[in-house]
């Protein structure tokens, strides 16, 4: 990918469109702190947190520096604070397989309410798809706070997050005991560099999750703000194997409501290894003068209720979380391991041009994809094998034709193809196709963001 991001010119279509309604769309340099400080402000304004802090503006703006910041500016009535905000960068997706592709972030879209209802939204959306193009990703993606926004610009949710409680009073561990040992982190600055290591590796074993950034793993730990109250109400637990390697942590906090048992809350649980995760949930669990664990952006396939006696004792609650969008149909295809052999034609439909066409799937029986496109279309930019000769089988006997929504549903395994045909969001061109389509994009773990960005 493009490693000058930063430094596009903003997009001459969608400044065009926002100057017709008088409005100034700006890319920020990363070294106007003043700019950025402003924008900050306005984001935060957007999604009604309070105003920030001098030392928040201070940690915001030394993230926002390795992103692509823009704002939209009103200057009739403000030409410092924008009324609407976006920030984007390039990160890899994590994909089955344990392989990785090429992404776009979108992050921190706002649009002030004095502005709605103009086209703004739409505007910056669709400049960040053509964004993305530009820096060479394959797929876009972001994370919703509203569900009904994303669709019209080709997003679908691709991984969902559960939020499971667990009512601790009911509790028997019915699981393996561990080999290894879990212990208190004392020293959070001192572990944050195995911290990283544990979270990458996590991150490359599980479809759905994006590249890290070193400001996330300090606020898991509580070292963005160590005075702060979030800091100091936070616990940092790891999990070492019988060698005495760090292969798990989890940074956890627990709220009393006077002289009553606790609620033990975290969101951020990292495991690289399955003895890991299974030896960190049992130590939450546990613990005394505790009646309720509340665990947040969970896997929906949570091995938790195999690992207790008795499973009514979680409650889940399951929603869309990780949104994603094809935009090069086939670098994102050929990127991930499927279960092959097998063989598909994919007839696409974007109604905004990036991905539309017709592209022939071809899996060996190793899962390795290869993917031709088909109707040589000006869109074909990914590969040279989207234009070379025919493979193997240029025609296959199954095939599908769907939205590029439905596609993204697919990709990482969350949604079945049957399924969306069930919805009428898939169709068959050819008998079994269906069949076929489920088996190849089948993943034997549930894609899961565990983050929001």
């Amino acid at each position: 990918m493009s490693s000058d991001f930063r430094a596009f010119p903003a997009d001459p279509a969608t400044a065009a469109r926002l100057g017709g309604l008088g409005l100034d769309y700006r890319v920020l340099s990363p070294d106007d702190r003043e700019a950025l400080a402003a924008w900050s402000a306005a984001e935060h304004r957007g999604f009604h947190h309070p105003r920030p802090t001098p030392e928040t503006l201070e940690r915001e703006g030394a993230l926002l520096q390795e992103r692509r910041v823009q704002g939209v500016y009103d200057p009739a009535l403000d030409d410092a604070t924008p009324v609407a905000t976006v920030a984007s960068w390039p990160t890899g997706l994590s994909v089955p397989g344990g392989r990785s592709v090429d992404g776009w972030a979108v992050a921190a879209v706002t649009v002030a309410p004095t502005h709605r209802r103009r086209g703004i939204a739409r505007a910056m959306m669709e400049a960040e798809l053509a964004n993305a193009v530009t820096a060479g990703a394959a797929v876009a993606m972001l994370t919703a706070t509203e569900a009904t926004l994303y669709g019209r610009y080709g997003y679908a949710p691709a991984a969902r997050a559960a939020t499971l409680e667990i009512d601790r009073r009911r509790v028997e561990w019915a699981g393996a005991e561990a080999p290894g040992r879990v212990r208190f982190v004392t020293d959070a600055a001192a572990f944050r560099r195995t911290a990283g290591q544990i979270v990458r590796r996590q991150v490359a074993r599980t479809p759905g999750e994006i590249d890290r950034w070193p400001a996330l793993v300090d606020r898991v730990l509580g070292l963005e703000d160590p005075a702060g109250e979030a800091a100091r109400a936070t616990r940092v637990a790891r999990y070492d194997d019988e060698r005495g390697q760090a292969q798990g942590f989890v940074s956890y906090r627990i709220t009393r409501d006077g002289m009553g048992a606790g609620v033990l809350e975290f969101d951020f649980l990292a495991a690289a290894s399955d003895d890991a995760e299974a030896a960190l949930w049992r130590f939450l669990l546990e613990q005394d003068f505790v009646s309720t664990v509340r665990a947040r952006l969970r896997s929906v396939d949570e091995p938790l209720r195999w690992l207790l006696a008795d499973q009514r004792a979680i409650t889940t609650t399951v929603g869309d979380h990780l949104w994603l969008r094809i935009l090069d149909p086939v670098a994102a295809l050929e990127a991930r391991r499927y279960e092959g052999p097998g063989s598909l034609v994919l007839e696409l439909d974007d109604s905004l041009g990036h991905a539309a066409g017709r592209y022939a799937l071809e899996v060996s029986a190793r899962g390795v994809a290869e993917v031709q496109r088909l109707d040589g279309g000006a869109d074909a930019s990914s590969a040279s094998r989207a234009t070379a000769a025919p493979t193997r089988r240029s025609k296959p006997a199954h095939g599908l034709r769907l939205g590029v929504d439905a596609l993204a549903a697919m990709y990482l395994g969350d949604a079945r193809a049957s399924l969306l045909a069930r919805a009428g969001r898939v169709e068959e061109t050819g008998p079994g196709s269906l069949a076929v389509a489920d088996r190849l994009f089948a993943t034997n773990r549930a894609p899961r963001l565990s983050i929001w960005f």
